[in-house]
């Protein structure tokens, strides 16, 4: 382990309040005696208040828990960290083998309990998320990067109804981990325009010399969600859809991550929403299809016809 990181291990040992003597810092660090009298040395030299007592029940300890630095953390924040690693490391998280490492010195820098306590709370939490590819982790990797040093990437891109893909210059402006996909938030130079791009599409990534300037006060994530959710507030040629069914079913409805932004009044067995005329047509029957006859469409007729008609297809389609 590297200088630095022994020394910080050191101010972790002595800040839970034990007094620890040289031959067990050496060998929970599994360095020589000699080097951590160098290391204690040093860090009283910085400025340290490490007070050494001598005699049987001796060994060294910090002045009144002298740090309280962010780096240092209680119990409830060691275990909210490695809480929160396991969250990422199932999203597909690019930079894991840091993240492994930085939750690998939270539980070394514990002592024998604190770290058996950590090891049973992560044995009890778990975290299913669809799996990341781990050439999606690589772009994710270069677009981190990429968007760290504002560095332009060229990429070829293929959407959901091209078959091959396009070649594509592109300035990453930010990341955003929505509904188990990942995006990167990016100025298309070929569009010109801001655009967002799903990372499992993104089938070659190569950075160039080019930097770019990211604009001030910009959100990835309000771009993102501003597309994904448009506003609908004083929009005209709304259409109401009014659905009744199983106050299970239409609870789902009203939390659905597209559904529920246009819920607009709910009772026990029903919900009225109000859409945009080209989505309730498009989008909105697919989302219905799923809940069966779990729901009842009361109005309009046309969105009945939509879901007649996509019916009827798949009947067709299965029965050839």
């Amino acid at each position: 382990m590297p200088k630095k990181d022994n020394m910080l291990a050191i101010l972790w040992m002595l800040n839970s309040g034990e007094k620890l003597t040289a031959k067990q810092i050496s060998e929970k660090l599994e360095v020589n005696i000699r080097t951590v009298y160098r290391y204690i040395d040093a860090l009283c030299s910085s400025g340290v208040p490490i007070i050494s007592d001598a005699g049987h029940h001796g060994g060294y300890s910090l002045l009144n828990h002298f740090i309280r630095s962010p780096l240092l953390f209680d119990m409830e924040e060691k275990k909210t960290l490695l809480h929160a690693a396991v969250f990422a490391k199932e999203a597909g998280y690019p930079l894991t083998e840091t993240l492994e490492n930085a939750t690998a010195k939270l539980k070394m820098y514990s002592n024998e309990q604190q770290e058996s306590a950590l090891n049973q709370q992560l044995s009890g939490f778990e975290v299913i998320n669809r799996m990341v590819s781990p050439s999606s982790q690589l772009v994710l990797a270069d677009l981190e990067h990429a968007v760290e040093q504002g560095i332009s990437v060229e990429i070829d891109y293929r959407t959901n109804h091209e078959e091959k893909p396009k070649n594509r210059m592109i300035d990453p402006y930010g990341i955003v981990y929505w509904n188990n996909k990942w995006y990167t938030i990016a100025f298309c130079h070929r569009r010109n325009e801001i655009r967002s791009f799903r990372v499992d599409r993104i089938l070659i990534i190569k950075r160039t010399q080019l930097i770019f300037t990211r604009p001030e006060a910009f959100s990835s994530r309000d771009f993102f969600m501003k597309n994904l959710l448009p506003d609908l507030v004083g929009k005209e040629g709304l259409i109401s859809l009014r659905i009744e069914g199983r106050p299970d079913a239409l609870d789902e409805l009203s939390m659905h991550w597209f559904l529920g932004h246009h819920l607009q009044e709910r009772t026990s067995n029903q919900a009225i929403f109000l859409f945009e005329e080209k989505s309730i047509h498009n989008s909105v029957p697919y989302f219905l299809l799923s809940y069966g006859v779990s729901i009842r469409i009361i109005e309009p007729q046309s969105v009945k016809d939509r879901l007649v008609a996509i019916a009827a297809e798949l009947m067709e389609y299965y029965q050839q």
